[in-house]
C-alpha cells in the first residue's frame, strides 16, 4: 500500500503483520511496520504492531532479528511489555547469550516488576541451564558492588554474572521483614537511582521558578531560592510533613476546622520513632500559619515549633506541594501525606519514576477515634532484586493478592 501511495492506519497495518507471522513471515511483518514508519505521517506504530514479527523471530530462534526489532522499538518510543521481554530473553537463553540474558532479567526488574508463571519458567530453565553453570564474568568483590547497588537506589548492581558454578533454584516465601524464607538473605526497599534524583529534585525547582515568573500578584513573592538556603542552613531532616493534608483529615462537618492536634500527634509520633530523636519538618502556607498564631490556644506549639526549625512558613501565591515534595526529595527522606499526588504538576514527571519514589518514601495515616497509626512504606519491594552476593530472588504474580502467600523464586550460587 505504502508502495502505491496509499498510506495505510496502524490498525491495518497490525493486523498484515499478524498474518504474516502466522505464516511464519517474520521478514514481512518486520517490513510492513518499517515502512509505515518511514512514511510518517498520523499513523503511528504501536507495541502490538511491532510484537508479531519480535515474537515471531523469537519463536524461530531468529534471535539476531528480534534484537534488531527491539531497536525499532525503541527508536520509536515504545516499551517493551513482559510478553516481549521474555520472549527475548527465552531466545536469548535458548541461543547462549548469557550477557542478553542478564540484560532482560533487568528489564523485567524495570518495566515488569513481579512475573507471571510463565515467565518464571523461562528464567527458571536458564538458571537451571549447562550454559548458566558455564558463565563466569566480574570477581565478588562485595564492597564495589554494595556500592554499585546504592548508587542505583539498592536491590541490583548492574555490573554483570557473580561468581561461578552451578546455580541452586528453589521457590518459596519472603516473610514480612523481607527475609527470603530459602536463603536467609534480606530484600532490598528499592529507591530512586542518584540521577534520577537529581533530575527529580532539578524539576520541581524549575517548575516553581516558572510558576513566579508567570505569577501576576502585585504582593512581592519570595524565591524558591530562599527556601533552598534555608534547607541548606537547617537541613537534614528524615521526615517531611504536609501540615494542610495533615491538620485537616477528617475535617469537613460542621464544626469542622484546622486540626493542630492531629499535625502535632504527628510530629511527635515521627519525633518517638526517630533513632536520631530528630523533629520532622512541617510545610504550611504562611496565611494558615498566621491564623493559627492569632489562636491562643495553638500560639505556643506553633512559636515553639518555628523557634526549634521545625515549621517552614510557605509564601503567598505559592503551591505548598512543591516544598514538601522537594524537601523530602534532597534529603531522601519520608513524606507524611495522604495526598494522591495526582495535579498537573505530578503529571510533568516520570510516572513509573514517581510511582516507584511514591512507595519508597510516602507514609500514609489514619485517625480512627483520634489514634494516630501511620502506615510506614514497605520494608522490601516486590521486584526482581540481584544482591551483591550474586543471588536472585523473582517475586512470581500472586492472584489472591496476599503479599504472605507470595512465591518467590529464590536463585543462589556457591561461590
Amino acid at each position: 500500500m505504502v508502495g502505491s501511495g496509499i498510506s495505510p492506519n496502524e490498525a491495518s497495518v497490525t493486523s498484515m503483520a499478524r498474518l504474516a507471522a502466522a505464516k511464519g513471515d517474520g521478514d514481512y511483518a518486520f517490513k510492513v511496520v518499517k515502512d509505515i514508519v518511514a512514511v510518517g505521517g498520523v499513523s503511528v506504530p504501536r507495541l502490538r504492531t511491532y510484537a508479531p514479527a519480535l515474537l515471531c523471530y523469537c519463536e524461530r530462534l531468529e534471535a539476531e532479528k528480534g534484537y534488531e526489532v527491539e531497536e525499532h522499538m525503541e527508536a520509536s518510543g515504545i516499551v517493551l511489555e513482559e510478553v516481549e521481554i521474555s520472549a527475548l530473553l527465552k531466545v536469548s537463553a535458548a541461543t547462549g547469550r548469557e550477557n542478553k540474558v542478564y540484560r532482560y532479567l533487568h528489564k523485567l526488574r524495570e518495566y515488569v516488576g513481579f512475573v507471571s508463571e510463565e515467565t518464571s519458567k523461562v528464567i527458571e530453565e536458564w538458571f537451571c541451564s549447562e550454559k548458566a553453570s558455564e558463565v563466569v564474568r566480574i570477581g565478588s568483590d562485595v564492597e564495589l558492588l554494595r556500592a554499585a547497588a546504592l548508587k542505583n537506589g539498592g536491590g541490583w548492581h548492574g555490573l554483570g554474572w557473580v561468581g561461578e558454578g552451578k546455580w541452586v533454584v528453589k521457590k518459596g516465601n519472603v516473610s514480612a521483614d523481607g527475609e527470603c524464607l530459602s536463603c536467609g538473605e534480606h530484600l532490598a526497599c528499592v529507591d530512586t537511582n542518584e540521577v534520577e534524583t537529581e533530575n527529580f529534585v532539578n524539576s520541581l525547582v524549575a517548575l516553581a521558578v516558572e510558576r513566579k515568573a508567570k505569577m501576576n500578584s502585585s504582593e512581592p513573592m519570595e524565591d524558591f531560592s530562599e527556601f533552598q538556603e534555608w534547607l541548606e542552613k537547617h537541613g537534614d531532616y528524615e521526615a517531611i510533613l504536609d501540615g494542610a493534608n495533615i491538620g485537616l483529615y477528617q475535617q469537613n462537618f460542621a464544626d469542622g476546622g484546622f486540626s493542630l492536634p492531629q499535625l502535632e500527634a504527628v510530629v511527635k509520633e515521627l519525633y518517638s520513632k526517630s533513632g536520631n530523636k530528630k523533629w520532622p519538618l512541617i510545610l504550611l502556607h504562611k496565611k494558615r500559619v498566621n491564623a493559627l498564631l492569632e489562636n491562643h490556644n495553638h500560639r505556643n506549639v506553633v512559636e515553639e515549633w518555628i523557634s526549634n526549625d521545625v515549621l517552614y512558613t510557605t509564601p503567598p501565591g505559592s503551591n505548598d506541594d512543591w516544598y514538601w515534595l522537594y524537601a523530602a526529595a534532597k534529603f531522601k527522606c519520608l513524606l507524611v501525606t495522604n495526598d494522591e499526588m495526582r495535579d498537573h504538576i505530578f503529571e510533568l514527571l516520570s510516572t513509573s519514576f514517581f510511582q516507584k519514589w511514591k512507595l519508597r518514601h510516602q507514609v500514609r495515616y489514619t485517625f480512627v477515634k483520634g489514634s494516630l497509626k501511620l502506615e510506614m512504606p514497605p520494608p522490601f519491594s516486590v521486584v526482581i532484586q540481584e544482591s551483591e552476593k550474586g543471588s536472585w530472588h523473582v517475586p512470581i504474580t500472586c492472584q489472591d493478592g496476599e503479599e504472605s502467600l507470595r512465591n518467590w523464586m529464590c536463585v543462589t550460587r556457591q561461590s
